[in-house]
């Protein structure tokens, strides 16, 4: 039988993790639901699944996309999908991505983090007069708590680098 890990401790005949150890696996698995949770948020808004995106956060959630014109709120999560729903339905066809995730979890509070990442988001509307293709780049800051339910989204500010196109939807 293979040596145990000397971080590992033998407890009537399993091996028991120590408390060091049980701590990182539980932030590898953190890490890996705050992620999972931002990526999400993009895919659900290129589906267009309304009820997937009101699952990223608890009731109520702070929104802040000054960067793209709309000012900071606080708002119940079912207003944020509204607004969501009403912006981007009318395109054709979405694509979010949200890459090169960074997490730095609070160090006051475990249940609390900050996921930073990148943002392109195309919008694609045929005839559109600015052209077919709206494009915006830039950031996202997503400030994560976790609930009952897993990792939310609590406060989502979105950084705008720069824009292709004009926003356009029918």
């Amino acid at each position: 039988m293979k040596e145990a890990p000397a971080e590992w401790v033998r407890w009537h005949g399993r091996y028991k993790m120590d408390k060091e150890l049980s701590l990182r696996l539980q932030r590898l698995e953190d890490r890996n639901a705050i992620s999972e949770r931002v990526i999400t948020y993009a895919m659900a808004i290129d589906l267009g699944d309304w009820e997937l995106l009101r699952e990223c956060f608890p009731e109520y959630v702070h929104i802040d996309f000054s960067a793209a014109g709309m000012p900071a709120s606080d708002m119940h999560r079912d207003q944020f999908v509204a607004f969501a729903q009403k912006g981007l339905s009318g395109y054709k066809a979405r694509q979010h991505l949200s890459p090169n995730h960074v997490i730095e979890f609070d160090a006051e509070d475990p249940d609390r983090a900050i996921c930073r990442s990148y943002m392109f988001a195309q919008h694609f509307q045929p005839g559109a007069a600015s052209g077919n293709v709206f494009l915006m780049h830039g950031s996202y800051t997503n400030e994560m708590v976790r609930s009952r339910e897993g990792w939310k989204i609590a406060r989502l500010t979105q950084q705008v680098s720069w824009m292709d196109g004009a926003p356009e939807a029918s």
